[in-house]
């Protein structure tokens, strides 16, 4: 669903042992820092900001990119002097060359796909007429550019199976641009739109064009730090210009708005979901396509709960919502008689969280998460259970895409020991059938894949994944990587990754906590880690470290963690909060500046998760925990890598500058404290292969440094 794909951010309890021995003076010269004299005052409260010039965009300030320029020397100088860098990139190398597919979507009869033979930069996308049928490339974005950092975004096939629509990225950045290619001959239109972000694309019945989302034009010195306002939705017909594009919706007086727009299968109904940040709490405006004179009106109106909408049968709108079910349900709004008091339940709110709906053949698909691992489920139209899909284990499934009348749809499954595996199902019969597993060089049965519950600090029962190769001894001595999030309503389930593979192969063991913030229990879990209740996420990761090294998998000087974004966050605040419980922390382009995250471009949007300094009751929270705000000078901390990209336009790369010189001068062991920054690569997304294999090498190498970790004999020969 279009509205899913863009959405698709205290006390310190120390003991007396850590990481590091302790010094009196820094063993690791820092490029110095220069610092400014600035001070904010909220709400009464003088916070000093001597960092506030590292905000400023590189792009346009030598100051910064000089500064960046010495970090980067004095980062790559230490990690070009880890003797094990060398044979973890050639093995992480290795690894990732296998070939990967995507499930196949399927318009008019045609199949489109994405493929990469192993260690290409970006996949490319084929179609076929027939699964039997010989594939034909489509799009190749390797040749968009030299360094493979113009990346295919996403791509959105036509109802009449004649043109592909798709998105391109340059950089890693946020902004896309949007160009159409004819399938049959493999020419680009000339058509291209600019300044959609957000966004996808939705195409008309009969294929003459598509809706879609786009902000006003800025100027290049604001577009990658100002705040994206006044969001509208268009339409844009084949063959003529973006200028010409016809205003569908927009609502001026609420320049905060975000606008989804979707058509629904058969034509009928345009569904435009509107949207204030991250948290699913959507108004619902729906336009009668059939009828020439009709003009979009609220469907539901009011930011209170989830509606995401699924598809239709005739006038019949499905929406998975938490309307009266914090875990999810299903219903149906007829929009002949939209009131609340007509909307039939067609599968009610279980034990399990509703994560998924699809409408396929005459059945309805439904995958569930139960202690954030994936089961499935068949029911009717009506709502009446007809079976279950089954799975090999303890994994993740997802896809499940097609329209009514599809006999077929296919899905991937996924877990940490099962690379990602493309299934076939037949809807009627709820079989299921491998379609396309990749080989990966790696066997399955030699790891260890297990779910453990431990108690948070206020009793919580959190679940976490575990998983380490079955040679691994447990001895409490083991390099061990706790990963986590925590936020966004995200749920971390199991999945496969070869960068997990690869630690777990150095003889590391790989954990994953399902912490609150997430929507691994739905709304009700999401909501136990936001705004006042932030620090429960961090209390959880926390008591997760503290299970690990209790249960006797590893000790503080062997447990790093690691965290990307909302995640990069959790590890920043938990590494102050807790410095003596970690050998090493990576945070990665993490949200560092609580107090002034919403001053930039999309962080405006993460309000609804952690709160606003303009708050006076949530600028305490916000201040207690911040990273940027809370390293102590004077303090033993673990060794800590920061990663960032000079380009990221999501969470600029501000937060991770300030952070990583604060915890320089901070620093009062012998751990290093460094920043790797990386150039166009952005906030991660379209990043080129070559770019994340180096990133993962110079990660793992640092690791394996600073937990004084010995790789297994023979590893990567």
């Amino acid at each position: 669903m279009n509205h899913r794909y863009v959405l698709m951010v205290l006390g310190l309890a120390l003991s007396a042992c850590g990481p590091a021995d302790v010094s009196t003076e820094k063993s690791f010269e820092y490029p110095e820092t220069r610092t400014v004299d600035h001070i904010d005052t909220y709400h009464g409260a003088d916070v000093a900001d001597p960092y506030r010039w590292l905000e400023d965009d590189v792009r346009e300030s030598e100051a910064v990119r000089n500064w960046v320029g010495t970090q980067n020397e004095v980062t790559f100088a230490y990690l070009d002097n880890i003797e094990e860098r060398d044979i973890v990139g050639k093995r992480l190398t290795e690894l990732w060359d296998f070939e990967r597919f995507s499930a196949p979507v399927k318009e008019a009869g045609r199949y489109y796909y994405s493929y990469n033979d192993g260690l290409l930069n970006q996949n490319l996308i084929f179609t076929q007429t027939g699964l039997e049928d010989e594939p034909k490339l489509l799009i190749d974005p390797n040749t968009w550019s030299d360094d493979g950092t113009v990346a295919l975004a996403t791509y959105f096939p036509s109802p009449d199976a004649r043109h592909v629509a798709y998105l391109v990225q340059d950089g890693g950045s946020d902004w896309r641009s949007a160009k159409i290619i004819n399938v049959e001959t493999g020419e680009v239109l000339d058509d291209e739109l600019d300044w959609l972000k957000f966004t996808g694309l939705s195409w008309s019945s009969d294929g003459s064009g598509f809706y879609y989302s786009r902000y006003p034009e800025t100027n290049d010195e604001t577009k990658f730090q100002s705040l994206n306002m006044n969001q509208s939705v268009y339409f844009h017909v084949l063959g003529t210009a973006q200028a010409d594009d016809r205003l569908i919706y927009a609502s001026p007086g609420d320049p905060e708005w975000g606008f989804s727009a979707e058509v629904s299968d058969d034509g009928a109904h345009l569904v435009i979901t509107i949207w204030k940040g991250t948290d699913a709490r959507y108004q619902i405006v729906h336009q009668n396509l059939s009828d020439d004179e009709a003009e979009p009106n609220y469907l539901i109106e009011g930011f209170d709960n989830d509606y995401s909408f699924i598809g239709n049968v005739g006038d019949e709108l499905y929406f998975r919502t938490n309307h009266d079910a914090p875990r999810n349900r299903l219903i149906a709004i007829d929009v002949k008689n939209p009131d609340p008091a007509n909307w039939r339940e067609v599968i009610p709110e279980i034990e399990d969280v509703l994560d998924g709906v699809s409408l396929v053949g005459d059945k309805i698909v439904a995958d569930y998460m139960r202690d954030a691992q994936t089961i499935v489920k068949i029911f009717d139209l009506d709502g009446i259970y007809a079976g279950p899909v089954n799975l090999p284990g303890i994994g993740t499934a997802a896809g499940f895409n097609g329209k009514l009348g599809d006999p077929e749809t296919f899905f991937i499954y996924t877990s940490f020991d099962t690379p990602t595996t493309v299934n076939r199902l037949n809807v009627e019969t709820g079989k299921a059938t491998v379609f396309r597993q990749p080989k990966v060089d790696f066997d399955p049965e030699d790891y260890v894949v297990k779910q453990v519950f431990y108690e948070s600090k206020d009793g919580t029962r959190v679940p976490m994944f575990i998983s380490h190769h079955v040679d691994v001894q447990l001895d409490g001595r083991t390099p061990t990587m706790l990963y986590g999030y925590g936020g966004f309503n995200i749920s971390q389930t199991p999945v496969f990754s070869i960068t997990r593979l690869a630690w777990m192969e150095m003889g590391g063991v790989y954990a994953v906590a399902n912490l609150r913030g997430g929507g691994e229990y739905g709304e009700e879990w999401h909501q136990a880690g936001t705004k006042l209740n932030k620090q429960n996420v961090f209390d959880d990761f926390i008591a997760a470290a503290e299970y690990l090294i209790e249960a006797g998998y590893t000790n503080p000087s062997k447990l790093a963690i690691f965290g990307g974004s909302n995640g990069g966050l959790l590890v920043g605040a938990v590494t102050n909060q807790r410095p003596d419980l970690f050998g090493a922390a990576i945070p990665a382009v993490g949200v560092m500046d609580m107090l002034r995250f919403h001053k930039f471009t999309a962080g405006r949007f993460w309000v609804d998760d952690y709160g606003s300094s303009d708050s006076p009751e949530e600028f305490e929270a916000l201040y207690a925990y911040s990273p940027y705000h809370n390293a102590r000078e004077g303090t033993v901390y673990p060794a800590i890598l920061v990663t960032t990209a000079d380009t990221d336009d999501r969470v600029v790369p501000g937060h991770s500058f300030k952070y990583a010189a604060v915890m320089q001068k901070a620093q009062a062991g012998d751990a290093p404290v460094l920043i790797r920054i990386e150039t166009r690569a952005g906030h991660g997304s379209g990043k080129p292969t070559e770019m994340i294999i180096e990133e993962y090498t110079d990660r793992w190498a640092f690791l394996a440094e600073n937990l004084d970790m010995r790789l297994p004999e023979g590893y990567g020969r």
